[in-house]
């Protein structure tokens, strides 16, 4: 598992994601550390309250909120995951409970996304083997939204967030 982990971590962050190690028991401190200077949190139906415990800024449900209320400036979403790939260092959001629908981790400007070390799998034949009952559409993301203009670049946010901060949760 520690392998998987670390695996996770470097290709996570290659790709620019920030990488948080949490217990389980201090994860309501560390969420609410990453999203302290946040206009409010977007929160997917299903997400454990507890995560959210420590958290100051308002909390806001996800469901309610229209792409254009969830593209204010300064709101982060708070999500959890199906799983997350340690080959290519990214997580796969089916929209089960926690993840919620796509538009709520592809709009805002900053989405953080916990991640159990039961939830790690080795690479990507191991995640459609994990996934294989689930009917929803996946959502796979790799580092913050990132393109390239004609002259190679680098431009991030364009289609999605800016920021994306992962906390892996270890036993």
């Amino acid at each position: 598992m520690a392998d998987l982990l670390t695996r996770f971590a470097e290709r996570a962050g290659e790709y620019r994601a920030g990488i948080h190690l949490s217990s389980g028991e201090d994860l309501p401190t560390v969420l609410a550390g990453l999203v302290r200077d946040s206009a409010g949190v977007v929160v997917p139906a299903g997400l454990p309250p507890q995560w959210t415990s420590l958290v100051v800024a308002p909390l806001l449900a996800g469901a309610e909120l229209s792409p254009r209320e969830l593209d204010r400036a300064g709101l982060s979403v708070l999500t959890g995951c199906a799983v997350a790939i340690a080959e290519t260092g990214t997580i796969v959001l089916d929209a089960g409970p926690g993840q919620g629908e796509r538009r709520l981790t592809l709009v805002p400007d900053h989405h953080v996304c916990v991640v159990g070390s039961d939830q790690l799998v080795a690479d990507v034949p191991d995640m459609i083997a994990a996934l294989a009952d689930r009917t929803r559409p996946l959502t796979m993301i790799s580092g913050p939204s990132a393109t390239s203009d004609i002259e190679l670049n680098r431009v991030e946010g364009v289609h999605g967030p800016r920021r994306l901060d992962i906390v892996c949760v270890t036993p």
